[in-house]
C-alpha cells in the first residue's frame, strides 16, 4: 500500500482545528506590551546562547547591526543548528544553500544574498555587499565568487549529521518533494478522507525509516529528531532586531532555506521587506516559517508601515497575519498547512512577537527571545489557537521504538 504526498498532505489537514480567533483576540488585547526602554534585542529563542555579548556590545556603544550579525553569526557557525550555516539541512540534491539579509537604520542601507553554496557566515556577506558594492544583493554563483574575492573561506557546510538526515529523507521520504502544484494553484485538491488503514502503514513506515537510521549510523537517541525533519521539512530561520540607547536599529535574517527544496530556491529571508525590514524613523521586523507565504504579503515592510500609521508592533503583526489567512480565503484546511512568526520592534522600545498558530507541531508553546537588560523567552501572541501540519503533512505519528 502506499499513499501519495496529496493524500496525506491534504486530509491530515482536514482535521479539525481547534480555533478560537476571538478569544486570542482578546488576548490580544490583553497582552502586555513592552515598557519602552532601550536598549532592546528580540529574536528567534535559538539567539538565546549569544544575547548577552550582543547586549553588552550595545551598552558599550557598539553598533547595532554589528549586534544583530554576532547572534546570527553564532548560530551560522553552530553545527548543531541544522536550520543555519554550518550543518544546515540542504536540498533535495544534498547541497546546503544559505540566504541572509540585514539593514542598517542609521545609514538606511541594505545587503542581501541568496543561494549561495560553500560559504559558511553569509550574514556577513550579505554586509559586505551593503558596504563593497553599489548593488544590493547578490546570488548564487556571483555571490559566492565576491564572498571569495572578500576573504570568506570556501568550506564544506554539509555536516556528517545533516548528510545522514538527507540520505534518511532520500532513501525513505524522496517522493515527497517540492515539484507539483502548491496550495494557490487550482489543481490542489484535498482527498475526501483519510484510509481507514493509515495508521497500520505509517507504523510499518516508521519502523522502515528507523532501520535505515540505524543502518545509516544515526545513533538511537537522535533518531527521533531526524525522522521528524524528513517527515516535516524544517524552515528555520533566524531573525534578530535591534535598538540602542540612541534609538539607533538595525535587523538581520539569516537562514539554510527550507530543507530538500528544490536547488535555486530562495524564500523570504534574504528579501528585503519580507524576511527583514529596518526603517530608522519607524521600527524594525523580521520573520521565520512559510517562506513563499511571507513573500507575498511582503511581511516585515508592511509590518512597519502599518506601526508608521499608529498601529502598535503587535497589531501591526496581527494585520500582517490576517492578511496571509485571506490570501487563502481563510481556509483552516490550508491555513494548517501554514506557519509563520513575525518579530517586531519599534523605535521607542516597544515589541511584540507574534504567529499565526499558539503552538508548534510538537505542541509546545511559541516563544521569542527578548533581551532589555533582562534576558528571557515570552510567548507569542497568536491569530489561531492549534498545532500546525507543516508540508508535506503526515497523520499523527506513532512513536518511534
Amino acid at each position: 500500500m502506499s499513499i501519495n504526498r496529496r493524500d496525506f498532505l491534504a486530509t491530515t489537514a482536514m482535521t479539525t482545528a481547534s480555533l478560537a480567533l476571538q478569544g486570542q483576540e482578546k488576548a490580544a488585547a490583553k497582552a502586555p506590551q513592552a515598557s519602552g526602554k532601550r536598549p532592546v534585542i528580540i529574536c528567534k529563542t535559538t539567539g538565546n546562547q549569544s544575547m548577552d555579548r550582543a547586549y553588552q556590545m550595545l551598552q558599550h556603544g557598539g553598533d547595532t547591526l554589528d549586534a544583530a550579525l554576532l547572534i546570527c553569526k553564532t548560530q551560522e557557525d553552530d553545527p548543531n543548528d541544522d536550520s543555519v550555516g554550518l550543518g544546515g539541512l540542504p536540498n533535495e540534491e544534498g547541497v546546503v544553500e544559505l540566504d541572509s539579509c540585514c539593514m542598517h537604520g542609521p545609514t538606511r542601507r541594505a545587503g542581501a544574498v541568496g543561494g549561495v553554496r560553500n560559504i559558511k557566515n553569509v550574514c556577513l556577506v550579505a554586509k559586505a555587499v551593503m558596504e563593497r558594492t553599489g548593488h544590493v544583493m547578490l546570488v548564487g554563483e556571483g555571490a559566492e565568487r565576491f564572498a571569495v574575492a572578500e576573504g570568506f573561506p570556501r568550506e564544506n557546510l554539509l555536516t556528517e549529521h545533516s548528510r545522514k538526515v538527507w540520505l534518511l529523507w532520500k532513501e525513505t521520504m524522496s517522493e515527497q518533494d517540492w515539484w507539483g502544484p502548491g496550495m494557490g494553484s487550482p489543481e490542489w485538491k484535498p482527498p475526501a478522507e483519510l484510509p481507514k488503514n493509515s495508521a497500520e502503514y505509517w507504523e510499518r513506515k516508521l519502523d522502515h525509516m528507523s532501520e535505515v537510521a540505524t543502518r545509516l549510523g544515526i545513533p538511537p537517541n537522535e533518531q527521533a529528531e531526524a525522522i521528524h525533519h524528513v517527515l516535516h521539512p524544517q524552515t528555520g530561520t533566524i531573525h534578530v532586531s535591534v535598538v540602542n540607547e540612541k534609538g539607533e536599529m538595525s535587523g538581520a535574517t539569516t537562514t539554510s532555506g527550507l530543507s530538500w527544496k528544490i536547488p535555486g530556491r530562495v524564500g523570504d529571508s534574504p528579501i528585503i521587506g519580507a524576511g527583514c525590514y529596518t526603517d530608522q524613523d519607524v521600527g524594525s521586523a523580521g520573520a521565520i516559517g512559510a517562506g513563499e507565504e511571507n513573500i507575498k504579503v511582503v511581511g516585515a515592510h508592511t509590518i512597519v508601515e502599518n506601526m508608521r500609521r499608529g498601529m502598535s508592533p503587535q497589531e501591526a503583526g496581527l494585520d500582517v497575519l490576517k492578511r496571509i489567512a485571506r490570501t487563502y480565503n481563510n481556509d483552516m484546511t490550508k491555513l494548517r498547512l501554514v506557519e509563520m512568526t513575525y518579530y517586531i520592534l519599534r523605535k521607542d522600545g516597544a515589541y511584540a512577537g507574534v504567529s499565526l498558530w499558539d503552538r508548534n507541531t510538537s505542541g509546545q508553546r511559541r516563544q521569542f527571545a527578548v533581551h532589555d537588560g533582562t534576558r528571557r523567552n515570552e510567548d507569542t501572541v497568536a491569530l489561531f489557537q492549534g498545532t500546525p501540519m507543516e508540508w508535506p503533512a503526515t497523520p499523527e505519528l506513532p512513536k518511534v521504538k
